[in-house]
């Protein structure tokens, strides 16, 4: 493994562990920067970790399991060691195969965005076929020029990597060209004005110009490059037996995120979907179930999701919390079903700890970024407990380096307990 060369985070490889800890400090990273998702840490972090492995003298096989759109991959085709990412949600996916074709040639990307724009100048738009939520988040004007961009992109597609780079340009413009509010995060406001998007034109000049920046910057790159499987992470179908030797991901938080309804706008405007409701079966069923959305009442066997035997070391106390959980419910108006959310959550990360078992080498590290959570509040020790699953899949310790407190500002809040964000390292 080489030092990072400072071309893109000139103080990663020496920057201690304790430091860089959340993705907002990726928005102003070149690549990282094109297509914000929320992650668990930021790629520095990332690199600073990769460096202490390679100075303990310990060789470098990376693997995240919940990638994202690539932000640890990212960091390991710059630190130039080699690595596997898998990501299950299938639009996070393919931005993240996207971002990895940052070492593209600009040229390339720049001619295929010339044909591009070309192509779409000549169509005549027709935006009467979009969903409700398109029609109510862009002005007519705006609609009709992304929809010229969307039907030139559909004409001249191929599978290359410019393409794909085209593409993430394209979906990477529609939130700043928006008038309503579509802040990155789980919904869109449409009734919530922005005082100044962009046009479609210079939001296309914009990321162009920043894209192709960046892919410079990857000039003089010769190691390994990364790859990305849309695959289950509950599974890692495609990893070899004792292929990694550092696992660094951020599994989803059992706090009902929606991960599926995060990418909802994109999705609706590239015709992925069509309502909110197609979300279940495109994206949601590929998830782990650490939303209320994705575990429906009637398609949930509680009884029979805590009998599961990979569930043995916290059955007893997981069963006790969902006993809370859903005697808790009944008294609010939502009466989500966080008992059978709480319940499907760690059978589902129990089988992620097999499969990491499996797919890593004796001695490994294993650093999950993950935080704790209480439901209706009630609350639920998910550090702990993801401990004592991952001993029984065969890893033989673990600890915990809490990196910041969260839910003490109770203004607004749902709940009252504290609760904390931090690193769960497990080794063997």
């Amino acid at each position: 493994m080489r030092q990072a060369q400072g071309t893109l985070f000139e103080s990663a490889a020496v920057a201690p562990s304790h430091t860089f800890s959340t993705f907002v400090d990726n928005l102003k990273l070149p690549v990282h920067r094109w297509f914000r998702y929320s992650a668990g840490f930021s790629a520095e972090w990332v690199e600073a970790v990769i460096g202490e492995q390679a100075r303990a003298g310990k060789a470098v096989r990376l693997l995240d399991p919940f990638a994202g759109s690539a932000t640890t991959l990212i960091a390991a085709e710059h630190m130039s060691v080699p690595s596997y990412g898998i990501e299950a949600h299938p639009f996070v996916f393919r931005v993240a195969r996207a971002k990895l074709a940052w070492r593209s040639d600009p040229d390339v990307y720049r001619t295929a965005v010339q044909q591009w724009t070309s192509e779409a100048a000549k169509i005549v738009p027709d935006t009467t076929g979009y969903p409700a939520l398109i029609q109510k988040c862009f002005s007519e004007s705006s609609l009709r020029d992304l929809d010229k961009l969307r039907r030139a992109y559909e004409r001249l597609k191929d599978n290359s990597a410019a393409w794909e780079l085209v593409w993430l340009t394209l979906v990477s413009i529609l939130r700043p060209v928006s008038q309503v509010g579509t802040a990155q995060w789980q919904y869109v406001l449409p009734n919530k004005q922005k005082r100044s998007p962009l046009d479609v034109r210079s939001a296309v000049a914009k990321t162009y110009d920043m894209i192709s920046a960046d892919i410079k910057l990857s000039r003089g790159l010769s190691g390994p490059e990364a790859k990305i499987l849309n695959a289950d992470a509950r599974k890692c179908e495609g990893i070899n037996d004792e292929w990694a030797t550092l696992v660094v991901t951020s599994p989803p938080y059992p706090n009902n995120y929606d991960y599926a309804d995060a990418t909802r706008l994109e999705m609706s405007f590239m015709g992925e979907i069509q309502r909110w409701g197609d979300l279940q079966d495109v994206v949601r069923k590929h998830l782990i179930r650490s939303c209320s959305q994705h575990v429906p009442e009637s398609a949930v066997n509680l009884d029979e999701i805590l009998s599961a035997s990979e569930l043995e070391p916290i059955r007893h106390e997981l069963s006790q919390v969902c006993a809370e959980l859903s005697e808790v419910r009944e008294s609010h108006g939502g009466r989500k079903t966080y008992h059978l959310m709480v319940a499907c959550y760690f059978r589902d990360l129990a089988r992620v700890w097999q499969a990491l078992r499996r797919v890593t080498t004796r001695g490994a590290s294993v650093c999950f970024v993950i935080g704790d959570s209480a439901p209706y509040g009630v609350y639920v020790p998910v550090v702990p407990w993801l401990g004592k699953l991952a001993m029984s899949s065969g890893f033989q310790s673990f600890s915990f380096e809490k990196t910041r407190d969260r839910n003490i500002k109770w203004k607004n809040r749902k709940h009252r307990v504290p609760l904390k964000e931090g690193r769960l390292w497990v080794e063997g």
